[in-house]
């Protein structure tokens, strides 16, 4: 594109730019009569203007030569090609019932020859330019179907408030490229409903996919368990998501040891769970059916006495990132609060531990993203907030204020899936996912 600046017509300073323009169908007052008449008008008004610049130095116009004597030398060959130019585009004018012209000029519609070959004469004198470039005259018929060679627009700005340029580029979309890779939670979308539980064993529960499966698992297999009860064992296992949601499981895996409510997750072919009235941790394999590794959390508080908000024995809650498998917990030494643990997922040693500043009773879950901890305000309000972060990274925590909507008032189960880049819950029979959306690391 070319760019140039000038003056219009009244005097107003210009941005105007030329650029190739796409094929049309056909082109509205093909005559074009209208469009040369203004341009012819808006040359002839800076033809006077000119006149008067050369006036005011001495000269006397374009025709003042005859009239008045010899003219400057200097403005004689700029005032002979301005006459040239002029009568060039009146003989145009009358030649042109059947011959589209093209013509640019001042601020009015731009009206293109369809020919590709095009001369741009510009038309200056010393020291003084005409604002705009006036192109060669070409005529051809005007049912050419060559494209237009170039077409002249003219800029316009436009102010953009700082929140959407901060929603669109630092924040990113969900499920965009903008928003791949780790960061941190700014956004949770609204719950979609996935499937819903059709007995009272089903008020609370987990449901699961595998981020990193392995075979004959996929990342559409999903998983569930409802908790109500004491001695759950069932996991039921389905092909997807949509089988979920029309109650048919493909298989049910029976635990050898009861889990106890609703931290457990399915990760690289293992189901980890606690196991009831326990501070340990299990890894069940799912392909061989039956627990792998089993280790106790030392210190962990276990079947009440360490819960979320809501209940439900939630002392011990398993966890999956983009960087592995944590355990989420508090102890004696702790005081209640929060403890974060990473665990190996084939032996379950803890390989790190952070202890947090947040109250583990007085949230209603949580879950890591990114190496960081998220909290959960309410299991109830229907308008939630993601109200703490805790940064395993810096060791430090934040408050936040995250809009979560809590839409069946009993949140009892919210994990994060990597993969998904979703967040799985379960709220009153209902089992949701969230979008997430995260800033760029």
């Amino acid at each position: 594109a070319f760019l140039r600046r000038a003056d219009d017509s009244t005097g107003r300073c210009t941005y105007s730019f030329t650029v190739a323009s796409p094929v049309e169908a056909g082109c509205p007052d093909a005559g074009g009569v209208s469009e040369l008449r203004a341009e012819l008008a808006a040359l002839a008004a800076r033809l006077s203007r000119l006149e008067s610049r050369e006036r005011g130095t001495g000269g006397s116009g374009p025709r003042g030569g005859e009239a008045g004597g010899a003219r400057d030398p200097q403005h004689a060959a700029p005032a002979a090609r301005l006459e040239a130019a002029y009568g060039e585009l009146l003989r145009a004018k009358h030649e042109a019932p059947d011959h589209s012209v093209g013509v640019s000029g001042g601020n009015g519609p731009v009206w293109s020859p369809p020919r590709a070959a095009r001369a741009s004469v510009a038309v200056r004198g010393a020291g003084t330019a005409l604002p705009h470039t006036v192109p060669g005259l070409a005529t051809a018929s005007r049912w050419d179907p060559q494209p237009l060679a170039y077409q002249e627009l003219q800029s316009e700005r436009t102010e953009v408030p700082a929140s959407q340029l901060l929603e669109e580029t630092v924040l990113g979309r969900p499920g965009s490229e903008d928003s791949a890779g780790c960061g941190e939670l700014v956004w949770v979308g609204e719950p979609v409903v996935f499937g819903r539980a059709d007995s009272i064993a089903g008020k609370y529960g987990v449901w699961m996919k595998d981020p990193e499966p392995v075979s004959p698992f996929t990342r559409e297999t999903t998983w569930r368990v409802d908790a109500v009860g004491t001695e759950v064992r069932q996991l039921f296992q389905y092909e997807a998501a949509e089988q979920l949601a029309q109650g048919y499981p493909a298989k049910v895996h029976i635990l050898p040891q009861p889990l106890e409510s609703t931290g457990a997750v399915i990760y690289r072919g293992g189901l980890f769970f606690q196991p009831r009235r326990s501070r340990a941790v299990a890894r069940y394999d799912l392909r061989g059916e039956a627990v792998t590794a089993e280790r106790e959390i030392p210190g962990a508080g276990y079947h009440g006495q360490y819960p979320y908000s809501w209940g439900g024995y939630t002392d011990i809650d398993l966890a999956v990132d983009e960087t592995g498998l944590w355990v989420i917990y508090s102890t004696e030494k702790a005081r209640g609060a929060i403890v974060l643990s990473k665990l190996d997922p084939e032996t379950l040693e803890i390989r790190q531990t952070w202890e947090t500043n947040i109250r583990k009773r007085g949230v209603a879950n949580s879950f890591v993203i990114c190496g960081t901890l998220y909290t959960v305000s309410s299991y109830s309000a229907p308008n939630a907030t993601i109200n703490f972060a805790y940064d395993t990274a810096t060791s430090t925590s934040r408050a936040l204020s995250i809009p979560f909507e809590n839409r069946f008032r009993y949140l009892s189960m919210v994990d994060y899936n990597p993969a998904e880049r979703q967040l799985f819950a379960w709220d009153s029979f209902n089992m949701v996912t969230y979008p997430v959306r995260l800033s760029r690391a």
